[in-house]
């Protein structure tokens, strides 16, 4: 059964693909003009430098120090540091001799570190502080020499 008088053949559909591909390279050139290219590398950073004046000593105060390789001190006594606990216990220990002397609750930590001292060992040092319960910390700066 066929319907259509005569027979011609009905043109096949088209998709017109010049208006898509249009669209398509002003979408490119919009994303090739906002994006922004940047290059991943070493970061370059200073530490800081402090130019107050300098602080007078304060008496409840315990200096823990950690120099390049690792190696802790505190009130300038070398401790040997095997993990976070035992930096704990010996924070413990340096606020309860200096409670005894000074009769004062809660020390100031100052931490000293080395400029090339890992960030690890720095964090070991907050955490340890933590643990021991002490929650005045401060971190000590090289004063700018002019």
């Amino acid at each position: 059964m066929n319907f259509r008088k005569g027979s011609k053949r009905r043109a096949e559909p088209e998709i017109n693909l010049i208006p898509f591909i249009d669209v398509l390279l002003v979408i490119l050139i919009f994303l090739m003009v906002t994006t922004t290219y940047s290059r991943f590398t070493e970061l370059q950073i200073n530490l800081p430098t402090a130019d107050a004046n300098v602080a007078q000593q304060r008496p409840n105060e315990i200096q823990i120090g950690v120099d390049s390789r690792g190696n802790y001190k505190i009130n300038q006594k070398p401790i040997s540091k095997i993990d976070v606990a035992d930096l704990a216990e010996n924070l413990k220990k340096a606020a309860s001799e200096l409670a005894v002397g000074t009769g004062q609750t809660e020390p100031i930590v100052v931490i000293n570190a080395d400029g090339s001292a890992s960030h690890q060992s720095v964090i070991d040092i907050l955490e340890a502080a933590r643990l021991a319960g002490l929650s005045k910390i401060t971190f000590a700066a090289q004063s700018h020499e002019k």
